[in-house]
C-alpha cells in the first residue's frame, strides 16, 4: 500500500463529479490548516473532535446524522475515526456546534529503512547474541526483564516462533480476532526486545519480559493515526489488570508532522505517561528531518531514538580515509535535540568501491521462523525499550528510568560519530548510546 494523495484518494471513490468534489474538500481543509496531508487509505479518513463532555452516543448520532459512517467511537478522548462520503457530509460536520475540528485520519508507517519485507532466515542451529544486544549490554541472571510487560505496537508478532514464545495475543486494531503478524516488521522489532534464552536463533535486550501483541500496522507496514490511537486505549484500558502489568510501550512507527496536528493522539500519549508507563518511539529515516518534525517521536512525553551503528564496517572507497566506525550515526537516522538517546538501528555500514553506503541490519527474530536483517530507527527503538524494562524489574519507576537511560548512556559527549552520509548533519548534541542497567 503506498502513499495516497488527497486528489488520489477522492478521484478512485468518486468518478461523477469527482473534480467538484475534490476541490470543495480541499477548500474545506485549507480553512482547517491541513491541504496536501496524507489521508489514510482505508474507509476511515477523518478524525472528528468533539467537545468536552459529549456522550459516545452523541458523538454517534452526529456523524450518523451527517452522512457520514463511524469507524471508531473512541473512549478515552473525545474523538471518532470516520469515513465521510461527499463535502456535504464534511461540511455538515464542520459545522455542527458538537465538533471541535475535522482533521485527517494520517496515515503512519513502520520505520524500516528499505521497503521491502524482512526475508532471508536461517538460524535455530546455536543462539547468537546480535551485535545491537551486546552493545547496549546483555541480559543477566538478575537484570532480564523478568515479570515486565511491554505492549509492541506494530504490525504483530509472529506467535508460533519459539523465540517469542509467551507472547500475548492482545488486540488487533483492523478487527480481526488474533495480532498475528502479516508482515515481519514487528515480529524483528519483539525479538530484539524479547528473543528468548533458549539456545537457538538470537536473545534479546530483555528476554524474560512479557511482550503484548498489538497489531496497528497492517500488512504493507502502515496504519493510521487511528489504528494508533485505538492501540494506544487498548494499552491505557488494561495495562494494569495484566499480569505482569505493562510498563512499557515500543512503538517503532511513525509519519511527518507536528506536535499539535492531533491533540487526541497526543493525550493518549500524556495518559500513559500518567499512568507510569514509558513509551519508547522510533525517531524516523529521514536524514535530513528534526525529530521535531516526526510523531510521535516529537511528543515530549516519549523517549525518542536515534539510529547508530553498534559495530565498525568496511571500507573500500578511496575517498573515505577509514572505515564507518562503530557507534557512528545511521546514515538515515533521523535526529535533533529532541532524541533522548542512541541505540544500534543496524550491525555496521560498509562502502564500497563507488562509495555507496550499504546497512547491514540487526539480527532477529523472522515471520515464519529463524532469523533475519532489519536496518532502522525501528531497530534502535526496542533497544532501549528492552533497557526500560530491566530498569522497571529493578524497582525503578518512569521518572527516574527517563532520566537513567540519558544519564547513564555511554560515550556522551562523544557519541553518536557524525555519518559521513552526504544528508547527515550534526544536531548539536551527542547524546550517548543506551546503556542497560
Amino acid at each position: 500500500m503506498g502513499i495516497a494523495s488527497l486528489s488520489s484518494v477522492v478521484t478512485r471513490s468518486w468518478s461523477r463529479g469527482a473534480w467538484v468534489w475534490r476541490l470543495v474538500v480541499a477548500a474545506l481543509l485549507v480553512m482547517q490548516g491541513t491541504a496536501g496531508v496524507a489521508l489514510a487509505q482505508g474507509p476511515e479518513n477523518y478524525i472528528v473532535r468533539f467537545r468536552e463532555g459529549t456522550s459516545a452516543a452523541a458523538r454517534d448520532a452526529v456523524v450518523r446524522g451527517a452522512g457520514a459512517a463511524l469507524g471508531v467511537n473512541f473512549g478515552r478522548v473525545n474523538a471518532a475515526a470516520v469515513s465521510v462520503p461527499n463535502a456535504n457530509a464534511l461540511s455538515a460536520l464542520l459545522n455542527n456546534p458538537s465538533v471541535l475540528a475535522v482533521i485527517p485520519n494520517r496515515q503512519v508507517f513502520a520505520y524500516q529503512n528499505g521497503k521491502r519485507k524482512p526475508g532471508g532466515g536461517g538460524g535455530g542451529t546455536a543462539q547468537v547474541v546480535p551485535a545491537g544486544v551486546a552493545r547496549v549490554g546483555g541480559p543477566t541472571s538478575d537484570s532480564n526483564g523478568l515479570g515486565v510487560g511491554v505492549a509492541v505496537l506494530d504490525t504483530g508478532v509472529d506467535l508460533a516462533h519459539p523465540d517469542l514464545a509467551g507472547t500475548v495475543d492482545a488486540s488487533n486494531a483492523f478487527g480481526a480476532p488474533s495480532c498475528q503478524d502479516d508482515h515481519g516488521h514487528g515480529t524483528h522489532v519483539a525479538g530484539i526486545i524479547a528473543a528468548r534464552d533458549n539456545t537457538a536463533d538470537v536473545i534479546g535486550v530483555a528476554p524474560q519480559a512479557t511482550i503484548y501483541c498489538v497489531k496497528v500496522l497492517d500488512s504493507a507496514g502502515n496504519g493510521s493515526d487511528a489504528t494508533i490511537m485505538s492501540g494506544l486505549e487498548w494499552v491505557l484500558n488494561n495495562h494494569a489488570a495484566l499480569v505482569p502489568a505493562v510498563k512499557v510501550v515500543n512503538m517503532s512507527l511513525g509519519r511527518p508532522g507536528s506536535v499539535d496536528d492531533n491533540p487526541d493522539m497526543h493525550a493518549l500519549i500524556v495518559a500513559l505517561a500518567g499512568a507510569g508507563i514509558t513509551v519508547v518511539v522510533a525517531a524516523g529515516n529521514d536524514a535530513t528531518l528534526e525529530v521535531s518534525g516526526q510523531i510521535p517521536a516529537a511528543y515530549p512525553e516519549v523517549i525518542a531514538v536515534a539510529s547508530t551503528t553498534a559495530l565498525a564496517g568496511t571500507n573500500r572507497c578511496r575517498f573515505l580515509s577509514a572505515p564507518i566506525a562503530a557507534d557512528t550515526a545511521s546514515y538515515f537516522t533521523t535526529d535533533g535535540t529532541g532524541v533522548i538517546v542512541s541505540a544500534p538501528g543496524e550491525e555496521r555500514e560498509n562502502v564500497s568501491r563507488s562509495c555507496f553506503i550499504s546497512s547491514v541490519g540487526i539480527l532477529s527474530t523472522r515471520l515464519g521462523g529463524g532469523t533475519t536483517r532489519m536496518s532502522g530507527t525501528s531497530m534502535a527503538s526496542p533497544h532501549v525499550a528492552g533497557v526500560a524494562a530491566r530498569y522497571y524489574q529493578a524497582g525503578f519507576q518512569a521518572g527516574d528510568i527517563r532520566q537513567f537511560l540519558q544519564l547513564d548512556a555511554d560515550g556522551i559527549g562523544t557519541a553518536p560519530l557524525d555519518s559521513p552520509g552526504g544528508q547527515y548533519t550534526f544536531d548539536g548534541v551527542r547524546e550517548g548510546i543506551v546503556q542497560a542497567p
